[in-house]
């Protein structure tokens, strides 16, 4: 009893608040049978749909889930609908997520709904992400909106089934890491070059089995956009999750949206989420802190996440690796990215931009990008594919589709686009791309690309420079 005292006053992380109060059961081997509040689910995981007919199974708790189209969503052409989609294969993964919307009675946000968009934004505007939840999707980016204080991550096709059928689901308890954002974000740094400074610093596998808390006086300055850039990409470390303790930035940003809590319950539930914030005290199994006095517009020169420098770095030689295995990274990255080590990372050429994604293709961040395009022009081709209708139709009321169109960019509509290439976008075999999304690896914004992952400012100088560039110097 003594024992079980001490732990209740011992101080408590938000993620050890949110996890306690989700377990149903645990068993031998670690594992605990843990709640999930919401799961979304979009045109990838048909088998686990499959999986429940073949056993005459039925969705459990069928309100608790939302099927949305985004992967193979087109961005062109949508105003005819799904049945005028040229390729027979993507037409038919956006009518197989419908039909098993359909026969399961699960919400379904299909690929011509006004809410439409990437699952991580379409969660947050329609408050379908509140702080406490545990929510689940099969997209490892579902980390994106911890930022609201809930526990969010990606999961297979196989766990994907297990919480349709039981709306649980068995895993093993994560350890926590905090990283502690010093300072306020200098002039041309943006939430996606402090992400990727974190990244750099931690590597490809130093968050794995860990949930990261970001804190600091950066991190509460952030907007809640920003917030999910920078919980966006915590699974680029290994971690399991991102989040962010709520805050009144969060409130705000709730209220009064689809499905947040209604006015008759808006305090109660603003008691509970005031609640749960890491207490002062509080154990992570691992520290780690940034200041952004340090931070400068960032891109990637590798075919990693990790492998981020300032802009005005140089590519490093191979020698300058920390171990044999970081060698053998950098040099198939330099070999796949055709790049020579000691030049300047301004003097790499650029053949198209890319500005979307689950990362960075919300308002903020086209705002951001049209306000250096203003008066200037593309010089390579380059697109935009907005996170979500909603933030198409946002930006077309400000006027910064006209931006993009008079800078000679693609305006087109939401998708996760040519981030992964599964509706049919790519870049060209071989070519160079600057991009905001989230991955970089080799292929996969098409066979042989090169991708450099920047912020949308960045991205778009780069489209006005056609090269690698620092957006502080264009004003």
């Amino acid at each position: 009893m003594v024992d079980a005292t001490r732990a209740a006053q011992r101080p408590r992380s938000m993620f050890e608040k949110i996890w306690t109060r989700h377990v149903i059961a645990e068993r031998e081997g670690g594992e605990s049978l843990i709640y999930i509040d919401r799961n979304f689910v979009h045109e990838g995981p048909f088998y686990a749909f499959d999986g429940l007919r073949l056993e005459n199974r039925k969705v459990h708790r069928p309100l608790k889930q939302f099927a949305i189209a985004d992967h193979y969503a087109p961005t062109k052409h949508r105003e005819a609908g799904v049945v005028a989609i040229q390729d027979p294969d993507i037409r038919r993964m956006i009518e197989q997520l419908e039909q098993n919307a359909r026969d399961f009675g699960v919400p379904l946000i299909g690929m011509t709904d006004a809410r439409q968009g990437i699952m991580h934004v379409v969660a947050a505007e329609l408050a379908l992400v509140q702080p406490g939840m545990i929510t689940t999707a099969a997209d490892s980016h579902t980390t994106s909106i911890g930022a609201f204080g809930a526990l969010a991550f990606g999961v297979g096709a196989s766990e994907i089934k297990h919480i349709l059928a039981t709306q649980s689901l068995w895993f093993r308890k994560p350890k926590t890491m905090r990283v502690t954002v010093e300072g306020s974000l200098p002039r041309g740094v943006a939430a996606k070059d402090v992400i990727l400074a974190v990244v750099g610093k931690v590597g490809l596998s130093g968050g794995t089995g860990h949930v990261i808390e970001y804190a600091g006086p950066a991190i509460g300055a952030m907007t809640m956009d920003e917030r999910m850039t920078i919980c966006n990409m915590s699974i680029e470390m290994g971690a399991r999750a991102g989040m962010v303790s709520p805050d009144e930035t969060t409130f705000a940003y709730l209220k009064g949206r689809q499905y947040a809590p209604p006015a008759e319950y808006w305090e109660r539930a603003l008691a509970f989420w005031r609640g749960l914030p890491t207490e002062p005290g509080a154990h992570f199994d691992q520290e780690i802190s940034l200041d952004t006095s340090r931070i400068e517009p960032m891109v990637t020169w590798g075919n990693l996440p990790e492998h981020a420098l300032p802009i005005s770095a140089r590519v490093p030689h191979p020698d300058e690796a920390a171990s044999e295995k970081q060698r053998g990274h950098y040099e198939r990255a330099l070999a796949y990215m055709q790049l020579e080590p000691g030049m300047r990372l301004t003097d790499v050429a650029v053949d198209r931009v890319f500005i979307g994604s689950c990362t960075n293709a919300r308002f903020e961040d086209l705002a951001a990008a049209a306000e250096i395009l203003k008066g200037r022009h593309a010089v390579v081709p380059a697109m935009v594919s907005p996170g979500s209708t909603d933030v198409k139709r946002r930006a077309e009321a400000a006027g910064l589709d006209r931006i993009f169109k008079e800078a000679g960019f693609e305006w087109r509509d939401s998708a996760c686009s040519m981030c992964v290439g599964s509706n049919g976008d790519f870049a060209l075999p071989g070519e160079r791309c600057a991009s905001t999304s989230p991955r970089n690896y080799e292929n996969r914004q098409g066979r042989g690309v090169r991708t450099h992952l920047m912020s949308p400012a960045m991205a778009a100088a780069a489209a006005v420079t056609g090269r690698l560039t620092d957006v502080r110097n264009l004003g």
